[in-house]
């Protein structure tokens, strides 16, 4: 599997995890939590996660026609004063919920 990375202040999330978790979704909801360093990321079709979150809506751009997609982060690494150097992420995919945990 390939890594979910940070380039140029967008998140790439390999073919592979983002089939997986949004299939033919064209949006994600997005929740940072200062605490833990954490982005939280996950279909619009978890309502729940809405509820529990209130995170932003961001715009799933595909990149090529393995299914890469790319989420721009801009908004959240400046409000946040993160580190917005081109690197691989630490992350993990709950499978039971549907929902992808990035440290960054």
């Amino acid at each position: 599997m390939d890594s979910i990375t940070l380039k140029a202040s967008h998140l790439y999330i390999p073919g592979e995890i983002a089939t997986k978790l949004f299939g033919d979704e064209q949006h994600a909801y997005l929740a940072y939590q200062s605490e833990r360093s954490t982005l939280l990321v996950a279909p619009t079709s978890q309502q729940w996660f809405y509820k529990m979150h209130q995170p932003s809506q961001h715009l799933l751009k595909s990149r090529n026609l393995k299914g890469d997609k790319t989420i721009a982060l801009h908004e959240i690494l400046i409000d946040n004063s993160l580190n917005d150097q081109d690197r691989k992420l630490e992350y993990t995919v709950q499978d039971t919920s549907g929902i992808l945990k990035i440290s960054l």
